[in-house]
């Protein structure tokens, strides 16, 4: 027998490479210790970029220190704490480039930079209210000064008489007659600049834009002069709320205008295909879908308006009575009311004015919760309540279970059609 006449004992699996071994097949391998798998941690703070933060602002502040004070002619806390935060970012370069490379030196001390900006707002705001909490916490201790007004109040009464509820009433019924006259004025002016267009659209846009920088003094004067003085109106809340329309206008629109812009087109286009016109286009699409950009819109153009004091001053006028009614008589009004008690030289009436500043920010926090409130779910988001309508709806048209359960018994599934059709008539 010759050579060739010799086959092999085991011949190599199929898709096997030429010249392998039988102990080469993979069905013959023999699988080795699994290794422990190590978790992999996407960014998130470690303790080396907490030492390195640490030791440069130690390290800043003594070299900081030593400048101050032994070697350069400066002095005041503001130049020491800018000074101390430039050595800083400096010394936490230096330190991250003896770790890391320059992207990732970059990229960390860019994330120090936003923290650090983050932290000084937020230390700001904590410090203002703080502060006004603390000068008016002596007279917004006390309950009357929710309850009642200044009408029999002197400048020596103690801090236990006379109060603010005719100012926040005021602030209330302004607001409320500006949002209403501004809003739909600003959204229909920002519907005719995005949706309609033509050649009055850019004129309406640069006159917005060279409203939103118009002085508040200028919008008191304005009503000032054309309301009161020409058609002979007193003055009041409504014409205070006429020069809070002006401020809140043109901010309305600049917004409405960029979140409507933003719009997918698409939306539009499906709404004219499907044979809508472009009215039911714009109320049924476009501001549906903005909602939520028009309530921040709102939020802005009451924030310009709230804590306005000039153009309330010339035409509101001035009152210590409660005046609930803003179309007869002066009516005050919170900022009116701090400017005009802080500048009093006696203890008392400055604690009620901070206390009425204190008044203003809760005023503000309220109105805006409600504001995101009420605008706060998305286009096409169903509500709590619709939920348990559909959910409700879902359950009554599911058919019956089968009489017989078993082990491998199968309960049919409710039909969407049906729910769907039950929410569309309400449940029934």
């Amino acid at each position: 027998m010759t050579t060739l006449d010799k086959a092999p004992t085991e011949a190599p699996p199929a898709g096997a490479p030429v010249g392998a071994s039988p102990a080469d097949a993979p069905g013959d391998r023999t699988p080795g210790p699994e290794l422990p798998e190590k978790k992999l941690k996407l960014g998130g703070i470690t303790r080396d970029d907490v030492f390195t933060v640490a030791g440069s602002i130690v390290g800043a502040l003594g070299l900081n220190w030593v400048l101050y004070e032994r070697v350069l002619p400066f002095s005041g806390a503001l130049g020491f704490v800018l000074c101390w935060y430039l050595l800083f970012l400096a010394g936490y370069y230096i330190l991250g480039r003896q770790q890391w490379g320059t992207l990732v030196v970059r990229e960390r001390l860019v994330s120090v930079v936003a923290w650090s900006a983050g932290a000084l707002v937020v230390a700001l705001i904590v410090d203002q209210i703080g502060y006004v909490a603390s000068r008016g916490y002596q007279a917004a201790q006390h309950a009357n000064f929710f309850t009642e007004s200044m009408e029999k109040t002197a400048s020596l009464s103690p801090i236990t008489s006379g109060g603010a509820v005719h100012a926040v009433v005021g602030s209330l019924e302004q607001l409320g007659l500006a949002t209403l006259f501004a809003v739909p004025l600003g959204i229909a002016a920002a519907v005719f600049m995005s949706e309609i267009g033509g050649r009055l659209a850019r004129p309406v846009r640069t006159l917005v834009e060279a409203m939103t920088a118009l002085p508040s003094i200028v919008a008191g004067l304005f009503i000032l002069g054309i309301v009161i003085l020409t058609f002979g109106f007193d003055k009041s809340g409504f014409a205070a709320s006429l020069a809070l329309t002006v401020m809140m206008m043109p901010i309305v629109t600049r917004a409405a205008e960029v979140v409507i812009r933003l719009v997918p087109g698409t939306l539009r286009e499906a709404s004219y295909a499907l044979g809508g016109s472009q009215w039911r286009t714009v109320w049924n699409v476009v501001l549906p879908t903005a909602r939520r950009g028009l309530v921040t819109a709102v939020v802005l153009g009451m924030a310009r308006a709230v804590g306005e004091t000039s153009p309330v001053l010339l035409t509101a006028g001035f009152t210590s009575r409660f005046n609930a009614n803003p179309f007869e008589g002066p009516q005050i009004s919170l900022p009116l009311y701090i400017w005009s008690y802080v500048k009093l030289p006696y203890d008392a009436m400055i604690a009620r004015a901070f206390a009425a500043a204190l008044t203003l920010m809760a005023v503000v926090l309220i109105l805006f919760v409600t504001a995101r409130v009420l605008g706060g779910r998305g286009p096409g988001e169903l509500s709590r309540r619709q939920k348990r309508r559909l959910e409700r709806a879902s359950r009554a048209s599911a058919p019956a279970a089968p009489e017989v359960a078993g082990p491998h018994a199968v309960r049919p599934t409710a039909q969407p059609g049906l729910a769907t059709s039950a929410v569309a008539t309400g449940g029934h």
